[in-house]
């Protein structure tokens, strides 16, 4: 199964000639402050006959799931539509006038059919009703098997006309699915759509598996894994083939490997002859260069989206604390700076957008929390989530939401460990549907 995860075929065409291109249509969303309201739209189930109907309609129900999941829309129910769906026609226009009185200020609506060879064709069309004119429209072509894959499509088309950011939603994660009392856990790795759909395992579960990370073509995964809890390995999978290589069988390894944004090298953290430093491993030649050098701990590292800096945490000062340097180990500067300097810093991830960074952030005698900082020294902070223990942010291909672990404390049974996710307002908090307990999330860049 593992050689299906990333080899689907799509082709989406431009439905060339039916809509105009207002660029001064795009909603005014509010990004980082502040709380947007959500735009009411409409959401038809996509025409098909037959069996293609009920198709439709889960289509239709992805879509709406994905576009609210973002907290920037709000779907008009079924029941407020004042103009039958069964007659938008592929190419008419709709009653423009009936879909403002039901509330919705911007359609999507679509149409199933089956191909001469056997592959479902599915289009879409997207109006902003108070202009009264089409905004975007395409068609995708597949086999049925991946219609929920069409549909995360859809949602990002439409969010990208509406806000002007990419979207999210034909993304994976993967985690490590945890099962077993807290004393005995067996962890696996596992991946999912965003939303918790196509579940599947990765690995069997006789490894302590940690911090699996994707690579930037989402062909392959890093993780680190210990063998018969003794021996700490950094392995790669790629899901293609479903082969797995060892990189290296490093005592002392801390914290997760990660890719360079080339996909040519991962960095990770060594323990060798005491000292716990960073180092980068160029995985066509397995050789290694060490970036830091120094009798405190530097670990978790992670690399701007141009790949120039790298962001890291180290206990060089009373509590870790985040660092940033060059590429090359250079100009090596701390960015958090807490007022009272009692807080810990752990688990540094630069935005796809480069402009911010996620991190971990605890208080002694206080909860947890998740925010967001800015590269330079001291600016910037702000938190978004707290929790008796929110961990290990990761960033959607956007920027604009993170996912986290939240392990909420209690007796036995009584404590639960969940995936959540923030979006940078800090309001929209979402919980991620899994298979059972989970941790150390991971958001794979959009699907190609």
């Amino acid at each position: 199964m593992i050689a299906h995860v990333t080899r689907f075929v799509l082709v989406g065409i431009v439905c060339a000639g039916l809509f105009t291109d207002r660029a001064d249509a795009q909603l005014d969303v509010g990004v980082t402050e502040g709380r947007a309201d959500p735009v009411p739209i409409a959401v038809t189930d996509f025409n098909g006959v037959g069996t293609l109907a009920d198709l439709g309609a889960d289509i239709a129900s992805v879509v709406k799931a994905d576009l609210e999941f973002s907290g920037l829309f709000r779907a008009i129910p079924p029941g407020a539509f004042l103009q039958d769906p069964a007659s938008l026609g592929e190419d008419a226009q709709p009653r423009f006038d009936l879909w403002r009185r039901s509330g919705a200020q911007a359609l999507v609506t679509g149409w199933v059919s089956t191909e001469s060879d056997g592959r479902i064709r599915v289009s879409f069309r997207l109006f902003d009703t108070l202009a009264e004119e089409g905004l975007v429209g395409f068609v995708f072509r597949g086999g049925e098997g991946i219609w929920r894959r069409i549909a995360h499509k859809i949602s990002d088309a439409v969010y990208h006309r509406l806000t002007g950011e990419s979207g999210y939603f034909d993304t994976r994660i993967v985690y490590v699915h945890e099962e077993g009392p807290q004393t005995a856990l067996t962890k696996r790795i596992a991946i999912m759509d965003y939303d918790g759909e196509n579940h599947r395992f990765l690995t069997s579960g006789d490894q302590t598996v940690l911090t699996p990370r994707f690579s930037p073509t989402i062909q392959k995964i890093a993780y680190f894994s210990y063998f018969n809890e003794t021996t700490p390995r950094v392995n790669l999978l790629d899901l293609t083939t479903g082969r797995r290589d060892v990189l290296g069988d490093f005592p002392g390894m801390s914290f997760a490997p990660r890719f360079s944004p080339d996909g040519a090298s991962v960095i990770m953290s060594l323990a060798i002859n005491g000292n716990t430093d960073i180092y980068v491993m160029n995985l066509e030649t397995r050789t290694i260069r060490q970036l830091t050098d120094g009798p405190y701990i530097d670990t978790s590292p992670s690399y701007s989206p141009d790949g120039s800096r790298i962001a890291f945490t180290s206990d060089r000062t009373t509590q870790t604390q985040i660092y940033v340097m060059n590429a090359d180990g250079s100009d090596q500067q701390r960015i958090s700076w807490d007022h009272d300097n009692r807080a810990s810093y752990s688990t540094p991830v630069w935005s796809p957008r480069g402009d911010l960074i996620a991190f971990t952030k605890h208080i002694p005698n206080s909860d947890w929390a998740i925010g967001v900082m800015t590269p330079e020294p001291g600016e910037g902070e702000r938190l978004l989530a707290f929790g008796d223990l929110v961990e290990g942010p990761t960033w959607s291909p956007n920027g604009r939401v993170i996912m986290f672990a939240h392990e909420t404390y209690g007796i036995g049974e009584g404590t639960e460990r969940v995936i959540k996710s923030i979006d940078l307002t800090g309001y929209v908090e979402r919980t991620i549907r899994t298979q059972g307990a989970a941790s150390d999330p991971a958001w794979s860049p959009l699907i190609p």
